[in-house]
């Protein structure tokens, strides 16, 4: 299998263009099965997921092209028995809902993904029995069917975004009006509902804890362009703290990553906003602090693992409360064999900062630890060789080239 080996010690120095995001493209991808006509959409990252979206959309009779863009046509779709790829990927539970949406009736192996915790799929289940759709489970296929789906008042006992954009999906084309109350307010929510609101959707409160969708007949193709990628923005930015030096960062939305400019500034690093970039400068001294994650607008858990390695060179003590998933500290292990002073006690881990951290063979547990590794590596003392680095692949397009192109070295090598 491939690995990163990288030698730390560089300062980063010139500037990176964000992808579009990973978690905003893959449920507009399954959104288009919703629609009989030509879809495009801009601004597409070349990952691992997209590719395995894509080849499920092929899996269901999608004609799909992707080169700078990616046009779809739904126009032929065939509801078909689940294809075992979708457990490669989380995401790919989002086809339940358009295919419901389309079909009235969709059959769907239990999700894949990173193991990071428990997600279960039972909001987004309860979301669609309140919609009219009876479910059974049998030999880890779900089947689920109605004659037709109907509106109705959809509570969320948890903002979760995956229920909140499955239930966006069947309601999309039912009878009446949907309401889903304690809905997730993430940003590629807004995106997705904003993709559907072009096909002809009508849909309101998109970015607040309550959204109304009002169902129509048909839907459209659109054009549309992918929000950039929070989550990346972030983790580069990260990389220039610990590593030191300065680099603007393009294409950023940056009321979307507020949580970690605010978190870095306390932490001393300068990050100057732009209207569509940060410029993040660093000597590469980091005083540490606390975080927690939360739902959006709060600390976001996709960032708790590179924050833990970030600060596991910083002075002084932090404190990291994981209150989202309870399995998202497999990182810390890979850490502490570079040197790192960390203990775990449940959901919090006490982060102290040592003065050096050392190379060292280790391993990406989940997409999000394997980019903890990298910034931790780019400022290690001597080589790191990263494994399982397909889990990166997941969600960062092109990041080797990304960082070499700014002074970091960093060689994939192939297995």
């Amino acid at each position: 299998m491939d690995k990163f080996v990288i030698t730390g010690g560089n300062k980063i120095k010139g500037s990176i263009d964000i992808s579009g995001s990973k978690n905003s493209v893959l449920p507009i991808l399954a959104a288009t099965l919703l629609i009989s006509d030509t879809c495009i959409i801009n601004n597409v990252p070349r990952l691992r997921d997209v590719y395995t979206m894509v080849e499920l959309l092929k899996y269901y009779g999608a004609e799909v092209e992707f080169d700078e863009s990616i046009k779809i046509n739904c126009s032929n779709i065939e509801n078909k028995p689940p294809s075992e790829k979708v457990k490669d990927i989380r995401a790919s539970f989002l086809l339940v809902g358009a295919l419901l949406g389309r079909f009235k009736r969709v059959s769907m192996f239990m999700p894949g993904g990173c193991n990071i915790g428990q997600r279960p799929v039972d909001l987004h289940l309860k979301g669609f029995s309140v919609l009219g759709a009876n479910q059974i489970l049998e030999c880890g296929i779900i089947d689920i069917f109605t004659k037709y789906l109907n509106g109705g008042e959809v509570y969320l006992d948890f903002p979760s975004v995956g229920a909140t954009e499955n239930v966006i999906l069947a309601a999309v084309m039912a009878k009446g009006r949907t309401v889903i109350s304690n809905c997730a307010i993430e940003p590629e929510i807004v995106d997705l509902a904003d993709f559907l609101t072009k096909a002809g959707a009508k849909i309101s409160g998109a970015g607040s804890d309550t959204i109304i969708v009002d169902g129509v007949d048909s839907l459209k193709g659109v054009e549309h362009s992918v929000i950039p990628d929070r989550i990346e923005a972030g983790t580069f930015m990260l990389a220039v703290a610990g590593t030191g030096g300065q680099c603007r960062i393009n294409n950023v939305i940056t009321e979307h990553i507020k949580p970690v400019i605010l978190k870095l500034r306390e932490m001393e690093v300068d990050i100057t906003e732009e209207d569509d970039a940060v410029v993040v400068y660093s000597n590469g001294n980091i005083v540490n602090t606390d975080i927690k994650t939360m739902p959006y607008p709060g600390f976001p858990t996709d960032m708790q693992a590179q924050f833990t390695a970030l600060m596991s060179k910083g002075a002084g003590t932090g404190i990291v409360n994981e209150t989202v998933f309870e399995n998202r500290f497999m990182h810390i292990g890979e850490l502490i064999k570079m040197g790192a002073n960390i203990a775990v006690e449940g959901r919090t881990a006490v982060v102290r900062g040592v003065e050096t951290l050392a190379g060292a063979e280790v391993k990406a547990t989940d997409l999000r630890a394997g980019a903890a590794l990298i910034i931790s590596a780019l400022s290690a003392e001597g080589t790191t060789e990263i494994g399982n680095i397909h889990y990166i692949d997941r969600g960062y397009e092109m990041i080797e080239k990304k960082l070499s192109a700014v002074g970091c070295e960093i060689k994939r090598i192939e297995g």
